[in-house]
């Protein structure tokens, strides 16, 4: 059975934890041999800058080798719909691209943004799905509508800054209790939910007490990842809470995790849902915010458009560890590769 990596929900906390563990180590010493001899295939549907850097700097510094592919640019567009009378721009259909791709390389790693048409649509995954379903090596989600990469970053980076393992705190506990605020953003363009849905995942998956705050009730996130966030309290402590309050919800939080994304009872309708987003610029996170919070730490997946988003005096503070998270993508990412191409039946706790 191929074990792909689509989703953290899909993986056990002891195996994100190791996941963690190894990356840690990766970041302590960058070189390794794990995927000597193999290939992983990164196909971006759309661009990338430190996806595609961290991940084929990744695989060269464990010894493997990374092809880098844009279907419709350097390579031939692709179909996804079963079924499908192919008489458009697509020249050839998944189920062979998958299938091809795994008679190539080892790995396969895919990053698709949804068309922002039809949320009942978008939010099937169809892309990564369709490669997972038909590939024969496992497949690794760069980013779709959710980022579990940047999940794993974003809480290596909290574990460090909090603590483990470097003061001797069990990085499984040290961010159980914190504080996180998860603050939507203004953003001139509607922008992917992925990073907010993965973000809500990661934070109740490590038993912090999670706030979501945005400007009304039509910027709550998709059922799927409330209930899913849901569940992680229920199995992991902590809690889960709504806001559009920025006061209340920034005074006393530890973490403050910014993010920009689109209304989803707007979708494919953005004319309407932008005089709601342009009302709420004030959600920027600035000094007078911050100051709210319990010497709370900040940070972005990145891109972040400055004076937009969040402040120059808050980017270049010392609580704004954006630049740290970023670096472990890198770390991650390895720790996921070598994963996924490690014996069969290998536990990646056993390592």
């Amino acid at each position: 059975m191929i074990r792909h990596f689509l989703s953290t929900q899909d993986w056990s906390r002891a195996d994100l934890d190791a996941l963690l563990a190894r990356a840690a180590a990766f970041k302590r010493t960058k070189a390794g041999r794990e995927l000597v001899g193999k290939s992983v295939a990164l196909l971006f549907f759309n661009p990338s800058m430190r996806t595609r850097t961290s991940f084929e700097l990744g695989a060269f510094q464990l010894g493997g080798h990374a092809i880098v592919l844009a279907p419709g640019k350097d390579a031939w567009p692709i179909e996804f719909d079963t079924g499908a009378i192919m008489d458009g721009e697509a020249e050839e259909h998944v189920a062979e691209v998958a299938r091809v791709l795994s008679r190539y390389v080892d790995l396969i790693g895919v990053r698709a943004f949804p068309k922002f048409r039809d949320w009942s649509v978008d939010r099937e995954d169809r892309v990564i799905n369709a490669f997972a379903r038909h590939a024969t090596v496992p497949v690794i989600n760069m980013e779709t509508i959710t980022h579990p990469m940047q999940e794993l970053a974003h809480i290596l980076a909290l574990q460090q800054h909090f603590g483990a393992p470097e003061r001797g705190v069990d990085p499984a506990q040290v961010l159980r209790g914190k504080k996180y605020v998860l603050t939507w953003t203004y953003h001139p363009r509607p922008l992917n939910t992925a990073v907010a849905n993965s973000a809500l995942q990661i934070a109740t998956r490590y038993g912090m007490d999670v706030t979501l705050l945005c400007p009304t009730p039509d910027y709550v996130l998709d059922s799927r990842y409330m209930d899913f966030a849901r569940a992680n309290v229920a199995a992991n402590g902590g809690s889960l809470r709504v806001s559009h309050d920025p006061d209340e919800a920034y005074r006393g939080a530890h973490v403050v995790y910014a993010k920009s994304w689109g209304a989803l009872p707007y979708f494919g309708r953005w004319d309407e849902e932008k005089p709601i987003r342009d009302a709420h610029r004030h959600f920027i996170v600035d000094e007078r915010k911050m100051a709210l919070t319990d010497h709370g730490v900040f940070s972005h997946c990145l891109p972040l458009r400055r004076n937009v988003k969040a402040t120059d005096a808050v980017m270049d503070s010392p609580a704004c560890i954006a630049i740290e998270e970023a670096e472990n993508r890198l770390h991650v990412q390895k720790a996921v590769m070598a994963a996924l191409v490690a014996q069969p039946g290998l536990a990646i706790r056993d390592w």
